[in-house]
């Protein structure tokens, strides 16, 4: 027994010390691979993720299209339903087009009718015209006859002054000078009825001239097409063509058919919204990011998001378009009172607009209001 513990106990200090070392080993190279996954993380995060700021606080949005009546009228028929995909110019609904087409065809008949008038109007001041030229001729032949009579009165009182002068010596009779008194007095009588006469015929030029004016007043300076009435009734026309196209209504935008508001019969008003088209292959994200995440966001960084509607396998690139003009508080209906005795400072968020890579958003359509995770790689310009 005493030879045994004796044999046995050099052997224990032994042991008990490369215990500790064993354990001091392993420590040691437990420290260099942390240190060494420190790093590497350290290296990836200064190459990927510094300077990067991300939110979850996102959703998708588009510039959607009201679709609206602008006509009244009945319901047709309705050509699309709740989320279809329409084209632009595809036709949605058609309303009953009778009443505008009565509206047509009597904008085509005052149409004529103007057209009618004008020209009834442009053969009037001809007419007034032909009139006026025909008084002048009048004038020009009493002023002739006029000039005829004044003539004959002289002659005639030359004659009875020739006779006056001689009827002392008995050469001529008393039958002579009544005769040639009685031819003066005619002559004179002639002359002043010629005198009237272009009185007259001035007066009735001056009647004609009148008439000209009036007529020659509806086309002076216009054409039939440019006619006052004539365009008046020739743009009622085109407002009655409008409003019958107008009773086919079509998409105006590309996108998907949402919030549909019309059925077959049903009367609707002019103005009155009937479905809402929402373009998904222009939609954006408006990333909400907090006020301390945007010392170095710019417009024109790129942006990476995932949706929780495709997961995060599916990455959409973008780029910083438009940063808000102020927070969501500032324009809310019941915009907060800070000024209060129990203020409590909030991290405000402020809306960034993203835009999409089109090519992404062809694989991968997204719907408005969905949500989104943004992250803005600062680093770029």
């Amino acid at each position: 027994m005493a030879d045994d513990t004796a044999t046995a106990t050099p052997d224990t200090p032994v042991e008990n010390t490369a215990q500790p070392q064993k354990r001091a080993r392993l420590f040691k190279i437990l420290a260099i691979v942390v240190a060494t996954i420190a790093l590497l993380w350290g290296v990836w995060y200064f190459l990927t993720q510094a300077g990067r700021v991300s939110t979850d606080n996102a959703y998708v949005g588009a510039e959607s299209a009201t679709v609206t009546a602008l006509v009244a009228g009945p319901v047709k028929e309705v050509r699309v339903g709740g989320t279809q995909v329409v084209k632009k110019g595809d036709i949605l609904v058609i309303l009953d087009d009778a009443d505008a087409r009565l509206a047509v065809a009597d904008a085509e008949a005052a149409l004529r009718q103007a057209r009618q008038r004008y020209g009834q109007a442009s053969a009037n001041a001809d007419a007034a015209r032909s009139r006026v030229a025909a008084r002048g001729a009048d004038i020009a032949q009493a002023r002739a006859r006029l000039r005829d009579a004044d003539a004959a009165v002289a002659k005639a009182r030359a004659e009875l002054a020739r006779r006056e002068s001689i009827s002392g010596t008995g050469a001529v009779s008393a039958e002579e000078l009544t005769i040639a008194r009685t031819a003066l007095a005619s002559a004179t009588a002639a002359r002043d009825l010629a005198a009237a006469t272009i009185a007259s015929a001035e007066a009735t030029r001056g009647s004609a001239s009148g008439d000209l004016g009036a007529a020659d007043a509806l086309v002076r300076g216009t054409t039939i097409d440019t006619a006052p009435d004539v365009a008046a009734a020739q743009a009622r026309l085109e407002k009655a063509k409008l409003d019958l196209a107008r009773t086919v209504i079509r998409a105006p935008v590309d996108g998907v058919v949402t919030n549909k508001q019309v059925q077959v019969g049903q009367r609707i008003a002019a103005g009155a919204p009937i479905m809402v088209i929402v373009p998904v292959a222009t939609a954006y994200v408006d990333a909400n990011f907090k006020e301390s995440q945007f010392k170095r966001i710019r417009i024109g960084q790129p942006v990476e998001l995932t949706s929780d509607f495709y997961g995060s396998d599916v990455v959409y690139r973008g780029k910083v378009i438009g940063i808000a003009g102020g927070t969501g508080a500032a324009f809310s209906l019941i915009p907060a009172q800070n000024a209060t005795g129990n203020w409590v400072k909030v991290v405000q968020r402020l809306p960034v607009r993203i835009a999409l890579d089109p090519r992404d958003l062809k694989e991968h359509p997204l719907r408005v209001g969905l949500s989104m995770e943004a992250t803005i790689d600062t680093r770029g310009k």
